[in-house]
């Protein structure tokens, strides 16, 4: 029978989910098939979401963009014994750099109450701007990137000079690349993976300050439960055939709850974990799990003895 809000103790089951997949994808790390990669860990996911205690649907799904296996927008996933919750699951999130060894790519799955994510309704861009707890109040999507980099660089105590802006390397990002450096900020360019980038620049220690530029909807919702955990901000703005189009979303417009949880699986090493390590015995993963209500963040590291 289903509850009202997802529990604290949904928080380790999603950790296995994440990890049956990041473990699922990593043989496939540097082997250049990115489609049998991702196969692998939306298969190994699918089979480990439906033992879990909830009635979930999946409301952002990935695979569409570019045909590839998926958990469909519409499946339902758990065992239906739980609280009825909306799913957001990338099962890779960085499938490119998964297949060609590189680093940053995750496995990722967040959850909450249903009816509180945004459905992007076949929206697959969004230009977005992300930041940490200490900046959060101070972004906004419709103000220059000069403005909002001296704005962080304000919140933060931190030169402009001194401020990392992630950024997709897309030929689309060549105007936004030269703003940001005009501005006096350094970039980190990123071959894909913009959720766990996202979630870096809210994480202590990663030397990342703000995310900039056009990237995935899916992924934007994605980051706004992470957002709700780690206390920043996301601001979106959907883009279609390369023009914004509507209001801009705020996060608690993209994922309207504190009752959240995300978790995240590295498959390759980044800022956020590390990746899947091979052992005489089997693996090693580290994950990272948030609550939003409590605000709690936990890393996890775990050895598993694979026959």
């Amino acid at each position: 029978m289903a509850t009202e809000n997802p529990d604290r103790n949904l928080a380790l089951e999603l950790i296995r989910v994440t990890e049956t997949a990041a473990l699922a994808a990593a043989p496939w790390v540097g082997r250049g098939e990115k489609d049998l990669a991702d196969k692998a860990a939306v298969e190994a996911m699918r089979q480990m979401i439906n033992t879990v205690d909830m009635a979930g649907i999946v409301v952002i799904g990935e695979g569409e963009k570019d045909n590839a296996p998926m958990l469909h927008n519409g499946e339902q996933v758990g065992n239906g014994l739980g609280p009825a919750c909306d799913v957001a699951v990338d099962p890779i999130d960085g499938t490119s750099l998964t297949s060609n060894g590189m680093d940053g790519a995750i496995s990722v799955i967040a959850l909450a109450p249903r009816g509180a994510m945004y459905d992007p309704n076949g929206a697959f861009y969004m230009n977005k701007i992300v930041t940490g707890p200490e900046a959060a109040h101070v972004i906004d999507l419709n103000a220059s990137v000069a403005d909002n980099i001296a704005a962080v660089a304000k919140a933060k105590n931190l030169a402009i000079s001194d401020i990392t802006v992630v950024v997709l390397n897309r030929p689309r990002h060549d105007q936004l690349i030269k703003e940001i450096r005009a501005a006096g900020a350094r970039i980190k360019l990123i071959q894909d993976g913009d959720v766990a980038a996202a979630i870096e620049t809210a994480r202590p220690e990663t030397g990342t300050d703000l995310l900039m530029g056009i990237g995935g909807t899916p992924e934007g919702v994605v980051t706004a439960a992470a957002m709700i955990a780690l206390g920043g901000e996301i601001q979106g703005q959907i883009f279609v055939d390369g023009k914004a189009v509507g209001p801009v979303l705020r996060t608690k417009d993209l994922c309207n709850s504190d009752e959240v949880f995300l978790a995240a699986t590295g498959i390759t090493d980044g800022e956020l974990v590390r990746g899947v390590r091979y052992t005489s015995y089997g693996a090693i993963s580290q994950s990272i799990v948030m609550r939003g209500k409590s605000k709690t963040v936990r890393v996890i590291e775990t050895e598993h003895h694979l026959k």
